[in-house]
């Protein structure tokens, strides 16, 4: 009898034990940005808005080690690798780019860490299957933005269109969902190009899509390289209306094309309009209270929708780690698993850029309350009706 009361006692002190341990224990989060190199507008932004996180998750002490790839996936990948195996982090926030981010799914996979991805193309995460399956994403997926541009071309007249993308996996996304979308649409793309994100001069493609004699011209690619065939379209004369993906939204994009991207067309998430969004908007207040408090920090004009997506991901974690710390406590292989399984789990979750839903199926989580129009207007993203 009495070795059975002892033995409750000190099970008691065992679980009493492990809860005080996982109360306690630090949070390690390893984020992977591109804060240098031809993507650097993207992760700069992201990274700002990460240096206002709070220094807690769900009560834990937590620790933001940042580190940058240059724009490179491979050494996305060997952060990646590091951040995991020296630095034993609870989950990867990043990478920023699609060839970085399909990159990483190997060491997330294999060392079972969860990794929120800050990139647009859903080829990361879908279909939900093998290494996908600890991979998340913050940004509106090509797919739900291609639906939301197809729908305002349709609705504007636009009947056929030129395409020119970056020749990687960006530009691959983009072209697969654009023209399932045009097809529903009966847009018909009459020529199709790509282009480098390192490219000092696109005169040839944009002349070949030119003799086309499209409607509308289609570019899509991401940050400040997306600038050189928009000016080389309006240069060589170009009257149709010039549509850019969401990957466009950066301060850097309208100050280094100046008045050759005004009037261009795009769609984007809340945080990008925040200002003009409907005052009926689910996302408008949290948008609104994310870009007052980082234009306070970084001055007005400076937000842009990597930022929001990065902001989204402390609401996102803040959600999981609260649930996960009820299984395991962070520094663990049991506390991993258990925050990618509740990183399955957001209800109706409001983010500056859209309100989350997320499941088994569906990483992203993201409706089209997170999808809208804008256009350049007066050298400012401006939300537009459809």
């Amino acid at each position: 009898m009495m070795l059975s009361k002892l033995s409750r006692r000190l099970a008691a002190g065992v679980v009493l034990s492990v809860i005080a341990a996982a109360a306690h224990a630090q949070l390690k989060v390893g984020i992977d940005l591109s804060s240098t190199g031809p993507a650097a507008a993207i992760g700069i932004t992201s990274k700002n808005a990460m240096l206002m996180w709070p220094k807690t998750i769900a009560g834990q002490n937590a620790e933001y080690i940042i580190l940058d790839d240059g724009s490179d996936p491979g050494a996305a990948v060997r952060n990646i690798r590091k951040l995991i195996s020296e630095d034993h982090v609870d989950v990867i926030v990043g990478p920023n780019i699609t060839p970085a981010a399909l990159a990483a799914l190997d060491p997330v996979a294999e060392s079972e860490t969860p990794m929120i991805t800050l990139i647009g193309s859903a080829s990361v995460v879908e279909p939900q299957e093998g290494k996908k399956v600890w991979a998340f994403k913050m940004a509106q997926t090509d797919r739900a933005m291609a639906d939301v541009m197809t729908r305002y071309m349709a609705n504007h007249g636009v009947k056929t269109v030129g395409f020119i993308g970056f020749a990687d996996s960006y530009g691959d996304s983009w072209l697969n969902e654009f023209t399932k979308f045009a097809d529903l649409r009966h847009i018909r793309i009459v020529a199709s190009e790509r282009f480098n994100r390192t490219d000092a001069s696109v005169t040839g493609q944009i002349l070949k899509l030119m003799a086309a004699k499209p409607d509308a011209v289609l570019i899509a690619g991401a940050g400040t390289p997306t600038v050189l065939p928009q000016r080389t379209l309006v240069e060589r004369g170009y009257k149709g209306a010039i549509y850019q993906t969401h990957g466009i939204a950066t301060p850097e994009f309208i100050k280094l094309g100046g008045k050759d991207v005004e009037g261009t067309l795009f769609p984007t998430q809340p945080v990008v309009v925040a200002r003009t969004l409907p005052a009926d908007h689910p996302s408008k207040k949290a948008a609104l209270a994310f870009v007052s408090a980082y234009e306070e920090k970084y001055g007005k004009g400076t937000v842009t929708q990597f930022a929001g997506d990065a902001a989204g991901v402390y609401p996102r974690l803040q959600d999981a780690v609260a649930r996960a710390l009820k299984t395991a406590r962070p520094g663990t292989k049991e506390f991993r698993v258990a925050l990618r399984s509740e990183l399955e789990h957001a209800h109706e979750l409001v983010v500056p850029n859209g309100v989350v839903n997320t499941s088994a199926t569906d990483h992203v989580g993201l409706d089209q309350r997170a999808s809208v129009m804008g256009v350049i207007r007066n050298g400012a993203f401006t939300y537009l009706a459809q």
